[in-house]
């Protein structure tokens, strides 16, 4: 059961593509970093090194949609390998204006946001792959390996990119990245998927994406997940924005605390995605996100509350280890609920929720703590966060019973089950029931 976290790296596909989608991942940290440093030294202005940041991710939020559509209209291999290698050839268009001392903002912003459009048009593929990629059974833990590969990346990218600006160049640094990417190519020209027909209708892309939309209206689990991964991403999610303001204006430790920080949530995150998949055989899949949709807010408090860097360092592995609960938890329903042939857009729309919505909530809390403190804006936000998720378990409970496997929370269900889940004293009920169980677990 240890073990049962890694097991979906028995399957040779799933093995092939997480192992490139490792080294890339990598890659492209290494370029993040370098491309901070560089509009940094080049122009000794905040303004455009958050504008730089902000032009490479911007995308994901705007164009998954469009990408998931992408994702269901072509054939998956084919159309990951070419996003790839435009990938690829934006991050060693990179390297040559950093060779060549080309290196104004406005040019290094614009390559970054067409590679971030490549990037967003091309992960809903990824994500609608994982369910060919590994047996039904092994699908929560696959997404968390997944959540634990980005985690490991963003862990060796900034350290390798320290190496490599120091012994070499941003120019370097972007050629790595640039080289990187092969090895997914590599991958994917190994990997076999099972065949799929995709109907060859005279349909648009917008009507296409209608579809998609009205996919996940009528779908409960993914409506459901969109929802959570929404309200979440808007009042939880902001912590990872604001971890350098915690340790510098928070705690008072500088750069050397933020690295700490960060460090310390990407091994919370590691440790917690690779618990996952054990946890939800003795818990259940539902269980275990229920418990983690809870356990983040509390987490997000004590990580607050932290005095010192040490402690906060604790703290938010924690907070890391339950937010990839929360995400992987969120994404593997949507993943199991949306119908085969429209998961690339599903997915597409949950990743745009979490995508556009996380820097709304991450501009807001900053300016609120700049105003109150950045500590007590942190606190604030997991109790508003775990107060919100308590209200709407009370009068929406059909909004959590959603997120079982297909078919769970419909067949066998009785009309008194029904009716539960529209009364606001069961909701209660069954939230208490829970806390009760996890409090009582934990006193024995």
């Amino acid at each position: 059961m240890a073990l049962s976290s890694l097991r979906p790296l028995r399957s040779r596909n799933f093995a092939l593509v997480w192992s490139a989608a490792l080294v890339s991942n990598a890659g492209s940290w290494v370029q993040t970093v370098a491309l901070g440093v560089l509009v940094t030294e080049r122009t000794h202005q905040p303004l455009w090194t958050g504008l730089v940041a902000a032009a490479a991710f911007l995308p994901m939020g705007l164009l998954s949609p469009l990408g998931g559509a992408m994702a269901d209209r072509f054939d998956r291999r084919r159309w990951l390998i070419l996003t790839t290698l435009a990938e690829a050839c934006f991050a060693a268009t990179l390297a040559v204006l950093a060779a060549t001392g080309n290196t104004e903002p406005w040019a290094l912003s614009a390559i970054a946001f067409l590679g971030g459009c490549a990037t967003a048009i091309g992960f809903p593929t990824y994500q609608a792959m994982l369910p060919d990629l590994v047996p039904k059974d092994d699908l929560l833990a696959a997404v968390s390996l997944s959540s634990a590969q980005f985690n490991l990346g963003r862990v060796l990218g900034p350290a390798i990119a320290g190496v490599v600006l120091v012994a070499g160049s941003a120019a370097w640094a972007f050629a790595l990245n640039a080289v990187s990417f092969g090895a997914v190519v590599l991958a994917l020209l190994f990997v076999r998927l099972p065949l799929r027909k995709v109907a060859l209708t005279g349909e648009s892309i917008a009507h296409r994406i209608a579809q998609g939309a009205r996919v996940v209206a009528r779908e409960p689990g993914c409506r459901s997940a969109i929802i959570l991964i929404s309200i979440v991403a808007l009042i939880g999610s902001p912590f990872i924005a604001l971890v350098p303001a915690v340790a510098i204006e928070g705690l008072h430790r500088g750069a050397a605390g933020t690295s700490v920080l960060v460090t310390g949530q990407g091994i919370g995150a590691v440790l917690g995605a690779l618990a996952l998949a054990p946890l939800a055989v003795v818990l259940g899949r539902r269980r275990l996100l229920l418990r983690a949709l809870i356990a983040f807010p509390v987490a997000l408090v004590c990580y607050g509350l932290a005095p010192s860097l040490a402690s906060a360092a604790i703290a938010i592995a924690v907070v890391g280890a339950c937010y990839i609960g929360v995400l992987s938890g969120l994404n593997t329903v949507v993943q199991l609920r949306a119908p085969e042939e429209a998961r690339g857009r599903v997915l597409g729309f949950h990743m745009m929720a979490l995508g556009t919505i996380y820097p709304i909530g991450a501009v807001i809390e900053g300016a609120v703590g700049g105003i109150v403190g950045i500590q007590a804006v942190t606190v604030a936000s997991g109790v508003l966060l775990v107060t919100t998720l308590l209200a709407l378990a009370t009068f929406k409970r059909s909004l959590f019973s959603a997120l079982d496997d297909p078919g769970v929370t419909e067949v066998g269900r009785t009309p008194a089950d029904a009716q539960r889940e529209q009364t606001p004293v069961g909701a209660s009920e069954l939230i208490l029931e829970e806390l009760e169980a996890d409090l009582g677990e934990a006193a024995h």
